[in-house]
């Protein structure tokens, strides 16, 4: 009976580390790695991904609040480092693994010159007309963050301070400008290269912004092997041919 007993332990342990083992991981990811994050995982060969997107801000919260994340990219260090601080990140797994850049962006079809204007050509308020400019919500989203950055130092963020649409993350911010509902908007230039409905009016020098940097890092509690071989699968040279193709940068 006891023998019995044992062996019936035994294989409800093992059925357990079985499930546990299949269970896909959980990568939390900044919104503007959508796609390009869906297709290096697609050339992931290890267990299941699933990806929850949304602002950065948005998922260190819920990071915070205990969401069982593995992995966490995100599209500032800010929030990185939010996490750091409260001893929420595996220790000395944190890397730099993207950067990108900003542009000015019209909808698809407006009126523009055949070249990418230099920022000092344009006049925002001749481009927005009676209408509004898009960006991320500069308090939180770090598209926004950036870009406010960006807006400053171009002089422009008092003139277009009461004329900003927000955008929750930075995939809203473009959509924004896709739907014509901003005629000009700042978004990261990887969204803008991989979006056919808009049409990228100039570049927004980088010594105007701080360096956009996405770190990523494994969340403390969901250290595991396989999120380690899937952060460092993410930092390989196949994910980054794939991340190049979609936009981003190499980190500096």
């Amino acid at each position: 009976m006891r023998a019995a007993l044992l062996f019936t332990i035994l294989a409800c342990l093992l059925c357990g580390a079985c499930t546990t083992a299949d269970e896909p991981l959980l990568i939390f990811a900044a919104a503007s790695t959508r796609g390009a994050l869906d297709e290096v995982l697609a050339a992931w060969d290890g267990p299941p991904v699933t990806v929850s997107y949304a602002a950065s801000s948005t998922l260190a919260r819920q990071i915070e609040a205990g969401a069982p994340a593995s992995v966490f990219l995100s599209a500032h260090p800010r929030w990185m480092d939010h996490l750091e601080e409260r001893g929420l990140l595996a220790a000395g797994t944190r890397r730099d693994l993207l950067a990108n850049a900003l542009v000015l962006v019209v909808p698809r079809g407006a009126p523009i010159p055949a070249r990418i204007l230099d920022i000092g050509e344009i006049d925002p308020l001749d481009w927005i007309g009676d209408g509004v400019f898009a960006m991320g919500d500069p308090d939180h989203v770090p598209v926004g963050m950036y870009g406010r950055a960006a807006l400053e130092g171009l002089g422009w963020l008092e003139v277009l301070s009461s004329r900003i649409a927000r955008g929750a993350d930075a995939r809203a911010t473009l959509a924004f400008v896709e739907r014509g509902e901003a005629r000009l908007g700042v978004v990261y230039a990887s969204d803008a290269a991989m979006s056919d409905r808009v049409s990228i009016l100039a570049e927004i020098p980088a010594g105007l912004h701080p360096p956009i940097t996405y770190p990523a890092a494994m969340v403390t509690g969901g250290e595991s092997p396989t999120a380690r071989a899937l952060l460092d699968f993410l930092a390989s040279e196949a994910a980054h041919e794939i991340f190049r193709r979609h936009g981003f940068r190499e980190p500096s």
